[in-house]
C-alpha cells in the first residue's frame, strides 16, 4: 500500500532542500574530468567504443516533485567528419504541454497512459540552466572557469515533424568544430519537474521510476546527427559509454539503478546519496520505493558466466519472488546459449508498485517486470513480461539498434526470442480469464479474480497472429518506425516481426536459424546495426537468396492468406459419349454405373482447389487425408491465384489442409486452411454448447462471489 507523499521524512529545518542535496554532493569526490572514461572502471577492458560517457549528480525533492542535476558528458567524435554542433535529447519536455509531438501522437493512437486522468499538476518539463564547454584541465563544479557558456548559442529544433512547440531536441552551436577522434567535455546543469507517470517514467504516490531523466547526447553518424524528437510509439537510440551517477534523496527509500552501487550510501542529515557505476552501456535508469524489499539470487550455468540477480520487490508480491528469478534465469540461459553470453555479472529486476504505470520496460542491466496480487501458475504472468524484458538485455542493450527508426530489430527479434524461451522453459500456456473487472477500467482482462482452465491450451504464436491481424497492411515495415501510424506500430514491430522470423525458422530449420541469430548478435554486439545488416547475415549464414522473402515481409505491406477453397471426390466413371466402332456413342445411363462403396475396384477422383487470397506469395504444401487413412502430399510455389490438385485412388477424401506444418506464421486466417469433404454435424453443437457452458459457469461464479 502506498503512503501519502506528506509522510516522507523532510530535510533538516533551516537548510533549504536544494542546498542539503548539493552539500552531500560537495562532500563526495568528483572525478578528474580528463581521465573519466578510462578511469571509471579501472582495469576493466572496454567492450564498447565508450564514446559517450556521463558523470551525473542529481537530487530528488519528492515534496516538490523536482529533480536538480549536473552532468559532465565526455564525448568523442568517432566519425570521419567534423561537427560544429552538439545535439541533446530533453525527453521530459514531451509532457511539457499538449502541443508536444508526443502528446499529439498519443492522442492519435488513442491509448494514452493517462486517458482522462490528467491533472494540471501532472505536466513536466526539463529546463537546461547552463551548458559549458570545459577546457583542458578544468574541473567542473568549481565555479566560473575558462570554459565557455553555450546556452545562448542553443536552439530547439524539430527534425522529424517541424513542430515549433516541441522542445525535446536542443541543438548547441560549438565555438569550433570537433575533429574526428577528438574528445570534448560538456557540463550541463538542469532542473526538471518529475511527471506523474507518462510512458512508464515518473512517480505514483511515493514510488519513483526515473528513465530518460537527464539531458542525453544524440548519436553522431557519418550522415550527421541522429537525434529524433520523442515520439509516442518509439523508444531510444544512444552511444555506449561509462555512467558514474550519484543520486541524492531523502532517507527511507530502497534504491536500484543501472550498474552496481559503489560502497555504502552516504548520509548527511535526512538526505542520502547512492553512488552507481556501469561501463559499456548506453543508458541509465533508477527506481526509488519506500516500500520495496531487496532479494538476491544467482544465475549459475556450466556454459555461461554467473550473474548476481537483485530483485526490488513490493511486499504484496513476495510469494512470486521465485517466479521472477526463474523467468530471469530462463532468459539468461536460453538467450545466452542460443546467441551469446550476457557480459555483465549482475542484473536488477524491478517489481513495479501497484498502479505505478512503470511495468514492462528495459534499461541496461535493469528492467521492470509486472505482476498481480493473484496470478495463477501457467498463464505466463509474470513469466512472459520478465523473460521479454530480461531478453532486452540482449536485443537493445547489447545490440544497440536505432529504436526510433528500426524498432523491429530489437522488439521483433526479442518477441520471437521470448516466445521460443517460454515454449522451451514452460511448455504449454494455459488459458486464464480474469473476472470482476473494475468499472471504467477499459483494460482487456483487467479483472482482479483470475480463473485458470487447466485443459485449455493457448498457442502463444497464434496470439501474436491476432495482434498482427489488426494492422497487417497499415504500414510498410521499412518505413522508419517513428513515421508509423502510432496505433499500428506495436502490432507491426512486435508481432509481425516475430511471426516472419518464426516463418523463416520453419522454412530454413532451427539448425540454420540459430546461427543466423547468433552471428548477428556477436557481430554487432555494442554496435549500431541497421536492417540490411541483419538481412546480409541471414543470406550469408543460410547460403540462400532470401530477398524474395524480405521484399515482402519488410519492404512491403502485403498480407498472406492461403485457403482450401473447395474439395470433391467422385467415382472415376465415363458419362456422355464413348468411342464406338462407327464414331462417338452415347453411353446409356444404366451402363455408367452407380457408386458402390464396397466395391474395392472403385476409383475416386479427388479435386482440391487452393486459393491465394492475400497479396503475399509463399511456397506452401498441401496435405490430403483420405477415408482409408492414406495421405497425399503436394507442393506449390504459391504464386498463382489458385491451383487445382488432383488425386485418383480407391478412397474418398476426408479433408485437405494447405500449409499443414503451419510454416507460414503470417497467414492471417488459418481457419480457412483446411476443409472437410463432409461437414461434421456434431462440431457446431459442441462449439456452441461449450460457449454456453462457459458463460453459465462465469455467471454462477459471479453469483457465488456476492452470495
Amino acid at each position: 500500500m502506498l503512503l501519502p507523499a506528506e509522510s516522507l521524512t523532510r530535510p533538516p529545518r533551516g537548510i533549504p532542500f536544494v542546498l542539503a542535496g548539493f552539500l552531500i554532493a560537495a562532500c563526495s569526490l568528483w572525478f578528474p574530468g580528463a581521465g573519466f572514461a578510462a578511469s571509471a572502471v579501472e582495469g576493466a577492458p572496454a567492450l564498447s567504443p565508450r564514446n559517450a560517457s556521463y558523470r551525473i549528480q542529481a537530487t530528488l525533492n519528492p515534496a516538490e516533485k523536482e529533480l536538480l542535476g549536473r552532468e559532465v558528458i565526455v564525448w568523442r567524435n568517432i566519425q570521419q567528419e567534423a561537427t560544429g554542433e552538439f545535439w541533446i535529447h530533453l525527453y521530459w519536455n514531451a509532457w511539457r504541454n499538449n502541443h508536444s509531438t508526443w502528446m499529439r501522437e498519443d492522442r492519435l493512437r488513442g491509448r494514452s497512459d493517462r486517458k482522462d486522468d490528467l491533472k494540471p499538476a501532472d505536466w513536466s518539463y526539463m529546463e537546461v540552466d547552463s551548458i559549458r564547454l570545459l577546457t583542458a584541465g578544468e574541473e567542473p563544479d568549481q565555479g566560473p572557469g575558462p570554459g565557455e557558456e553555450l546556452l545562448g548559442a542553443s536552439r530547439f529544433v524539430s527534425p522529424d515533424d517541424g513542430n515549433p512547440e516541441d522542445r525535446t531536441v536542443l541543438v548547441v552551436s560549438l565555438p569550433r568544430e570537433v575533429q574526428p577522434g577528438e574528445t570534448i567535455r560538456v557540463e550541463i546543469t538542469w532542473h526538471a519537474r518529475v511527471p506523474r507517470t507518462f510512458a512508464r517514467t515518473g512517480y505514483r504516490g511515493e514510488y519513483y521510476f526515473m528513465a530518460q531523466w537527464f539531458p542525453k547526447v544524440g548519436v553522431f553518424e557519418a550522415e550527421g546527427w541522429n537525434c529524433h524528437q520523442f515520439h509516442a510509439a518509439t523508444e531510444f537510440f544512444s552511444d555506449y559509454g561509462v555512467y558514474d551517477v550519484k543520486l541524492t534523496l531523502p532517507a527511507g527509500f530502497t534504491v536500484g539503478a543501472t550498474g552496481t552501487e559503489q560502497g555504502s550510501p552516504t548520509r548527511v542529515g535526512e538526505m542520502v546519496t547512492h553512488h552507481f557505476r556501469q561501463a559499456d552501456v548506453h543508458d541509465f535508469a533508477w527506481v526509488a520505493s519506500p516500500t520495496a524489499q531487496v532479494l538476491e539470487a544467482d544465475f549459475t550455468s556450466r556454459e555461461l558466466p554467473d550473474v548476481a540477480m537483485r530483485l526490488i520487490l513490493e511486499p504484496e508480491h513476495a510469494a512470486q519472488a521465485e517466479r521472477y528469478f526463474a523467468a530471469t534465469r530462463a532468459a539468461l540461459h536460453f538467450y545466452g546459449t542460443w546467441y551469446g553470453p550476457y557480459p555483465y555479472d549482475h542484473i536488477t529486476i524491478v517489481d513495479p508498485a501497484y498502479g505505478s504505470g512503470a511495468g514492462g520496460m528495459e534499461y541496461p542491466t535493469l528492467f521492470t517486470g509486472g505482476t498481480r496480487l493473484w496470478n495463477p501458475v501457467g498463464g505466463d504472468s509474470p513469466e512472459s513480461v520478465t523473460v521479454h524484458e530480461a531478453g532486452h538485455q540482449f536485443w537493445y542493450a547489447l545490440v544497440g539498434n536505432n529504436e526510433f527508426e528500426d524498432a523491429w530489430l530489437d522488439e521483433g527479434l526479442n518477441t520471437y526470442s521470448t516466445l521460443r524461451t517460454l515454449d522451451a522453459a514452460y511448455g504449454d500456456r494455459l488459458l486464464v480469464r480474469r473476472y470482476l473487472q473494475p468499472p471504467g477500467s477499459g483494460r482487456r482482462q483487467s479483472g482482479f479474480f483470475p480463473m485458470v482452465f487447466p485443459g485449455v491450451k493457448v498457442d502463444r504464436w497464434l496470439d501474436r497472429v491476432n495482434r498482427y491481424r489488426r494492422s497487417a497492411t497499415s504500414d510498410n515495415p521499412s518505413t522508419p518506425t517513428y513515421l508509423y501510424h502510432p496505433g499500428s506500430a506495436g502490432d507491426i514491430t512486435y508481432s509481425k516481426t516475430a511471426l516472419w522470423l518464426a516463418t523463416l525458422e520453419r522454412t530454413l530449420g532451427w539448425e540454420t536459424m540459430q546461427p543466423i541469430m547468433a552471428t548477428y548478435f556477436q557481430r554487432f554486439r555494442f554496435g549500431h546495426p541497421a536492417p540490411d545488416d541483419f538481412m546480409a547475415v541471414a543470406r550469408e549464414v543460410s547460403g540462400r537468396d532470401l530477398d524474395w522473402f524480405f521484399d515482402q515481409v519488410y519492404r512491403d505491406d502485403v498480407s498472406f492468406d492461403y485457403a482450401v477453397d473447395s474439395v470433391a471426390s467422385f467415382p472415376v466413371t465415363l458419362e456422355g459419349y464413348g468411342e464406338g466402332e462407327n464414331g462417338p456413342v452415347l453411353i446409356p445411363e444404366d451402363d455408367a454405373g452407380e457408386e458402390d462403396p464396397d466395391d474395392p475396384s472403385t476409383v475416386y477422383r479427388t479435386e482440391v482447389v487452393v486459393r491465394r487470397l492475400g497479396g503475399g506469395v509463399f511456397p506452401v504444401d498441401l496435405l490430403m487425408v483420405f477415408e482409408d487413412d492414406s495421405t497425399a502430399h503436394d507442393s506449390w510455389d504459391g504464386a498463382a491465384r489458385w491451383k487445382l490438385f488432383v488425386e485418383e485412388r480407391p478412397a474418398k477424401l476426408a479433408y485437405a489442409v494447405v500449409d499443414p506444418e503451419h510454416k507460414l506464421m503470417l497467414d492471417l486466417n488459418i481457419t480457412n486452411n483446411s476443409l472437410l469433404r463432409e461437414p461434421s454435424d456434431r462440431l457446431p453443437a459442441i462449439k456452441w454448447s461449450s460457449k454456453w457452458m462457459i458463460w453459465m459457469q462465469d455467471l454462477l461464479w459471479n453469483f457465488a462471489f456476492f452470495s
